[in-house]
Protein backbone atom coordinates (compact mmCIF):
# COMPACT_ATOMS: atom_id res chain seq x y z
CA UNK A 1 0.00 0.00 0.00
CA UNK A 2 1.04 3.46 -0.42
CA UNK A 3 2.20 5.36 2.12
CA UNK A 4 -0.28 7.85 3.74
CA UNK A 5 -0.50 11.26 2.66
CA UNK A 6 1.25 13.71 5.38
CA UNK A 7 -0.81 16.70 5.44
CA UNK A 8 0.52 19.87 6.22
CA UNK A 9 -1.10 22.06 8.80
CA UNK A 10 -1.81 25.82 7.50
CA UNK A 11 -1.48 29.19 9.20
CA UNK A 12 -5.27 29.22 10.55
CA UNK A 13 -4.80 25.34 11.80
CA UNK A 14 -6.35 24.03 8.72
CA UNK A 15 -5.07 20.51 7.49
CA UNK A 16 -4.81 20.49 3.77
CA UNK A 17 -3.24 17.53 1.41
CA UNK A 18 0.02 18.97 -0.17
CA UNK A 19 -0.57 20.21 -4.34
CA UNK A 20 0.79 17.13 -6.43
CA UNK A 21 3.85 17.75 -8.60
CA UNK A 22 3.23 19.52 -12.17
CA UNK A 23 3.65 16.53 -14.90
CA UNK A 24 5.74 17.46 -17.68
CA UNK A 25 3.19 17.40 -20.20
CA UNK A 26 1.27 20.66 -18.88
CA UNK A 27 5.19 22.07 -19.52
CA UNK A 28 4.61 21.07 -22.96
CA UNK A 29 1.42 21.92 -23.45
CA UNK A 30 2.66 25.89 -22.33
CA UNK A 31 5.10 25.80 -24.59
CA UNK A 32 2.89 24.75 -27.36
CA UNK A 33 1.06 27.56 -26.91
CA UNK A 34 3.33 30.45 -27.65
CA UNK A 35 3.73 28.90 -31.16
CA UNK A 36 0.91 30.52 -32.53
CA UNK A 37 2.91 33.65 -32.04
CA UNK A 38 5.64 32.97 -34.05
CA UNK A 39 4.24 34.22 -37.54
CA UNK A 40 3.28 37.37 -36.26
CA UNK A 41 6.89 38.44 -35.22
CA UNK A 42 8.45 37.34 -38.99
CA UNK A 43 5.16 39.02 -40.66
CA UNK A 44 6.56 42.25 -38.68
CA UNK A 45 9.91 42.04 -39.98
CA UNK A 46 8.69 41.27 -43.79
CA UNK A 47 6.53 44.43 -42.98
CA UNK A 48 9.63 46.50 -42.25
CA UNK A 49 11.82 45.68 -44.80
CA UNK A 50 9.24 46.85 -47.56
CA UNK A 51 9.04 49.49 -45.40
CA UNK A 52 12.95 50.73 -46.02
CA UNK A 53 12.10 49.73 -49.65
CA UNK A 54 9.66 52.19 -50.19
CA UNK A 55 11.95 54.81 -48.54
CA UNK A 56 14.82 53.87 -50.54
CA UNK A 57 13.08 54.01 -53.59
CA UNK A 58 11.76 57.60 -52.81
CA UNK A 59 15.00 58.83 -51.39
CA UNK A 60 16.88 57.64 -55.22
CA UNK A 61 13.44 59.01 -57.33
CA UNK A 62 13.84 62.62 -55.32
CA UNK A 63 17.78 62.64 -56.09
CA UNK A 64 17.16 61.74 -59.48
CA UNK A 65 14.76 64.37 -60.29
CA UNK A 66 16.85 67.01 -58.23
CA UNK A 67 19.59 66.04 -60.53
CA UNK A 68 17.11 66.57 -63.91
CA UNK A 69 15.92 70.00 -62.72
CA UNK A 70 19.35 71.27 -61.88
CA UNK A 71 20.59 70.17 -65.21
CA UNK A 72 17.63 71.99 -66.70
CA UNK A 73 17.94 75.09 -65.17
CA UNK A 74 21.61 74.62 -66.11
CA UNK A 75 20.30 74.21 -70.68
CA UNK A 76 17.85 76.63 -70.32
CA UNK A 77 20.61 79.07 -68.73
CA UNK A 78 22.68 78.29 -71.24
CA UNK A 79 20.32 78.45 -74.13
CA UNK A 80 22.20 75.80 -76.58
CA UNK A 81 22.44 76.65 -80.36
CA UNK A 82 22.87 73.72 -83.11
CA UNK A 83 26.65 73.50 -83.90
CA UNK A 84 27.57 74.84 -87.80
CA UNK A 85 29.29 71.68 -89.75
CA UNK A 86 29.92 73.23 -93.54
CA UNK A 87 31.88 71.80 -96.21
CA UNK A 88 34.23 75.42 -96.83
CA UNK A 89 36.42 74.06 -99.62
CA UNK A 90 36.82 70.64 -101.76
CA UNK A 91 39.90 70.01 -103.72
CA UNK A 92 39.84 68.00 -106.58
CA UNK A 93 43.59 65.98 -106.94
CA UNK A 94 42.71 63.41 -109.80
CA UNK A 95 39.42 62.39 -111.86
CA UNK A 96 39.77 60.02 -114.42
CA UNK A 97 37.16 58.88 -117.29
CA UNK A 98 37.26 55.42 -119.02
CA UNK A 99 34.96 54.23 -121.19
CA UNK A 100 34.27 51.16 -123.62
CA UNK A 101 32.68 49.83 -126.28
CA UNK A 102 32.64 53.91 -128.03
CA UNK A 103 32.28 52.52 -131.24
CA UNK A 104 28.65 52.51 -131.23
CA UNK A 105 28.44 55.62 -128.86
CA UNK A 106 27.12 59.13 -129.81
CA UNK A 107 27.13 62.23 -127.21
CA UNK A 108 24.40 63.55 -128.38
CA UNK A 109 22.70 60.58 -127.28
CA UNK A 110 21.85 57.75 -125.45
CA UNK A 111 23.90 54.72 -126.08
CA UNK A 112 22.27 52.31 -128.03
CA UNK A 113 24.41 49.38 -127.35
CA UNK A 114 26.11 48.11 -123.56
CA UNK A 115 28.06 51.30 -122.95
CA UNK A 116 30.07 50.85 -119.30
CA UNK A 117 32.34 52.87 -117.64
CA UNK A 118 34.50 53.40 -114.86
CA UNK A 119 35.38 56.24 -112.66
CA UNK A 120 38.29 56.74 -110.66
CA UNK A 121 38.33 60.13 -108.41
CA UNK A 122 40.68 61.31 -105.21
CA UNK A 123 38.78 64.50 -103.59
CA UNK A 124 40.11 66.56 -100.41
CA UNK A 125 37.20 68.01 -98.39
CA UNK A 126 37.91 70.61 -95.65
CA UNK A 127 34.71 71.06 -93.57
CA UNK A 128 34.70 73.75 -90.92
CA UNK A 129 32.92 73.27 -87.73
CA UNK A 130 31.47 76.69 -85.78
CA UNK A 131 30.47 76.13 -82.12
CA UNK A 132 28.51 78.89 -81.22
CA UNK A 133 27.50 78.12 -77.76
CA UNK A 134 28.51 79.32 -74.05
CA UNK A 135 29.92 75.61 -73.46
CA UNK A 136 32.04 72.87 -75.28
CA UNK A 137 30.18 70.65 -77.92
CA UNK A 138 31.68 66.91 -78.38
CA UNK A 139 31.53 65.23 -81.82
CA UNK A 140 30.66 61.80 -82.68
CA UNK A 141 32.67 59.89 -85.75
CA UNK A 142 31.45 61.71 -88.95
CA UNK A 143 30.83 60.04 -92.46
CA UNK A 144 30.62 61.00 -95.58
CA UNK A 145 28.98 60.13 -98.77
CA UNK A 146 29.75 60.94 -102.53
CA UNK A 147 27.37 60.23 -104.85
CA UNK A 148 26.61 60.05 -108.36
CA UNK A 149 22.99 60.14 -109.69
CA UNK A 150 22.39 58.11 -106.38
CA UNK A 151 24.56 56.08 -106.71
CA UNK A 152 27.05 56.12 -103.82
CA UNK A 153 30.97 55.84 -105.54
CA UNK A 154 32.71 56.28 -102.03
CA UNK A 155 33.12 57.02 -98.58
CA UNK A 156 35.33 58.88 -95.79
CA UNK A 157 34.86 59.10 -92.19
CA UNK A 158 36.29 61.72 -89.77
CA UNK A 159 37.08 60.67 -86.40
CA UNK A 160 35.51 62.55 -83.06
CA UNK A 161 36.40 65.50 -81.62
CA UNK A 162 35.98 68.00 -78.69
CA UNK A 163 35.15 71.36 -79.36
CA UNK A 164 35.78 74.39 -77.21
CA UNK A 165 32.94 77.01 -76.86
CA UNK A 166 33.02 80.10 -78.90
CA UNK A 167 35.39 78.65 -81.57
CA UNK A 168 36.07 77.75 -84.87
CA UNK A 169 37.69 74.25 -86.14
CA UNK A 170 39.01 72.82 -89.50
CA UNK A 171 38.33 69.16 -90.13
CA UNK A 172 39.82 67.45 -93.43
CA UNK A 173 38.47 64.18 -95.21
CA UNK A 174 39.76 62.79 -98.21
CA UNK A 175 37.55 60.20 -100.60
CA UNK A 176 39.18 57.55 -103.12
CA UNK A 177 37.15 56.34 -105.60
CA UNK A 178 39.20 53.63 -107.40
CA UNK A 179 37.84 52.28 -111.29
CA UNK A 180 34.01 52.35 -110.38
CA UNK A 181 32.45 50.97 -112.74
CA UNK A 182 28.93 52.65 -113.97
CA UNK A 183 26.79 50.16 -116.37
CA UNK A 184 24.33 51.28 -119.42
CA UNK A 185 22.64 54.83 -118.79
CA UNK A 186 24.54 56.05 -116.35
CA UNK A 187 27.89 55.60 -118.11
CA UNK A 188 26.71 56.94 -121.38
CA UNK A 189 25.67 60.63 -119.14
CA UNK A 190 29.14 60.36 -117.55
CA UNK A 191 30.98 60.06 -120.51
CA UNK A 192 28.32 62.99 -122.12
CA UNK A 193 28.94 65.01 -119.65
CA UNK A 194 32.33 64.91 -119.22
CA UNK A 195 33.36 65.05 -122.92
CA UNK A 196 30.40 67.63 -123.85
CA UNK A 197 30.08 69.55 -120.89
CA UNK A 198 33.23 69.33 -119.06
CA UNK A 199 31.02 69.04 -115.92
CA UNK A 200 30.74 66.05 -113.66
CA UNK A 201 28.02 67.25 -110.52
CA UNK A 202 28.32 65.07 -107.80
CA UNK A 203 27.15 64.85 -104.39
CA UNK A 204 27.75 64.88 -100.76
CA UNK A 205 25.89 63.90 -98.11
CA UNK A 206 26.62 63.17 -93.95
CA UNK A 207 25.28 63.18 -91.09
CA UNK A 208 27.21 64.43 -88.37
CA UNK A 209 26.25 63.49 -84.54
CA UNK A 210 27.26 66.33 -81.86
CA UNK A 211 26.68 66.61 -77.89
CA UNK A 212 26.58 69.98 -75.55
CA UNK A 213 28.24 69.12 -72.43
CA UNK A 214 27.88 70.74 -69.48
CA UNK A 215 29.76 70.03 -66.30
CA UNK A 216 30.73 66.46 -67.54
CA UNK A 217 27.70 65.77 -68.57
CA UNK A 218 26.64 65.08 -72.28
CA UNK A 219 23.30 66.30 -73.93
CA UNK A 220 21.19 64.43 -75.93
CA UNK A 221 22.38 63.74 -79.23
CA UNK A 222 21.65 66.28 -82.05
CA UNK A 223 22.17 65.49 -86.03
CA UNK A 224 23.73 68.09 -88.31
CA UNK A 225 22.97 67.57 -92.21
CA UNK A 226 25.38 68.17 -94.60
CA UNK A 227 24.07 67.86 -98.50
CA UNK A 228 26.24 70.00 -101.06
CA UNK A 229 26.45 69.38 -104.82
CA UNK A 230 30.04 69.81 -106.37
CA UNK A 231 30.84 70.12 -109.83
CA UNK A 232 33.82 69.18 -111.37
CA UNK A 233 35.94 69.83 -114.18
CA UNK A 234 37.48 66.82 -115.75
CA UNK A 235 39.74 68.85 -118.48
CA UNK A 236 40.80 71.17 -115.69
CA UNK A 237 40.85 68.80 -112.82
CA UNK A 238 39.16 71.38 -110.26
CA UNK A 239 36.05 72.51 -108.71
CA UNK A 240 33.63 74.89 -111.05
CA UNK A 241 31.02 75.21 -108.23
CA UNK A 242 29.61 74.09 -105.23
CA UNK A 243 26.69 74.68 -102.85
CA UNK A 244 25.69 73.27 -99.63
CA UNK A 245 22.39 73.15 -97.66
CA UNK A 246 22.73 73.31 -93.91
CA UNK A 247 19.73 71.08 -92.63
CA UNK A 248 17.82 71.60 -95.35
CA UNK A 249 18.58 75.94 -95.97
CA UNK A 250 20.96 77.09 -98.15
CA UNK A 251 24.05 78.61 -96.95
Amino acid sequence: MPPPTQSTPSLNGDHRPPRPPQSLNTHHHHQHQHHPYYPSTSSSNSASLKGCCCCLFLLFSFLALLVLAIFLIIILAVKPKKPQFDLQQVGVQYMGISASNTASFDPTTVATGPTTASLSLTIHMLFTAVNPNKVGIKYGESRFTVMYHGIPLGKASVPGFYQEAHSERQVEATISVDRYSLLQANAAELIRDASLNDRVELRVLGEVGAKIRVLGFDSPGVQVSVNCAIVISPRKQSLTYKQCGFDGLSV
